[in-house]
């Protein structure tokens, strides 16, 4: 009798018990985002030697992370009175975003965590003209164009907020280190597309992007 009634129960609390489970159970939005940074043109009215255009393609996989593609293009131009360096070519970043804050505050709309990246950069320098002087007088010379290529890993904190719906704005510090540069130890880059100062092991830099996003599935 006493199974008969507890049965009997729980049929009758079986809509209320599945209600509140539905009121604890939320939707997170998975979302793909398509970002243009806006730092690098900017920085061209300022600087006419460096032009910088990058942008990045991300795919949400969890509540808290994302797949990560970035590529851009660089033209860099240096002149000193000894010497001109020119340097153009592109770059490739792939990894992972890892969003700190809890899935439920984010909804999908809001970012502050931290990013790791490898990349890749395929760039052409020359030195079109090169004077020296030395014991003997003026030695002047040209180093001709050859192409390089250089790997690097990354690390990217960073905020990102929704203005309204489906856009959003947001910055990204990068942290650099230089594994390997083609260039060889005798002559650096001064400048490679996507790391920066090709002189140094470390390079520092920042982004500020805006960012377009498309809701594609729900989590």
């Amino acid at each position: 009798m006493k199974r008969i009634s507890a049965y009997f129960i729980s049929i009758l609390l079986f809509p209320v018990i599945s209600q509140i489970r539905a009121q604890d159970s939320i939707n997170l939005q998975m979302k793909i985002r398509l970002g243009a940074d806006l730092y690098g043109p900017v920085t061209y009215f300022t600087d006419r030697n460096i032009l910088s255009t990058e942008g990045f393609l991300s795919v949400d996989i969890d509540s808290n992370k994302s797949v990560v593609i970035e590529a851009g293009y660089l033209d860099f131009k240096y002149s000193q009175y000894n010497y001109d360096y020119f340097s153009r070519g592109a770059f490739i970043r792939l990894g992972v975003d890892f969003n700190l804050i809890d899935p439920v505050v984010a909804s999908g709309k809001y970012y502050a965590g931290i990013g790791l990246r490898y990349g890749l950069s395929i760039f052409r320098s020359e030195v079109p003209f090169l004077k020296h002087d030395n014991y003997w007088g003026n030695v002047e010379g040209s180093v001709p164009p050859s192409t390089y290529s250089a790997h690097f890993i990354e690390v990217s904190p960073g905020i990102r907020t929704e203005l309204f719906r489906n856009f959003t704005i947001g910055w990204a510090i990068r942290l650099r280190i230089l594994i390997y540069s083609a260039t060889g130890k005798d002559i650096k880059a001064i400048y490679i597309p996507g790391f920066g100062d090709g002189s140094k092991s470390f390079s520092p830099g920042i982004n500020y992007y805006l960012i377009w996003s498309i809701p594609y599935k729900k989590l």
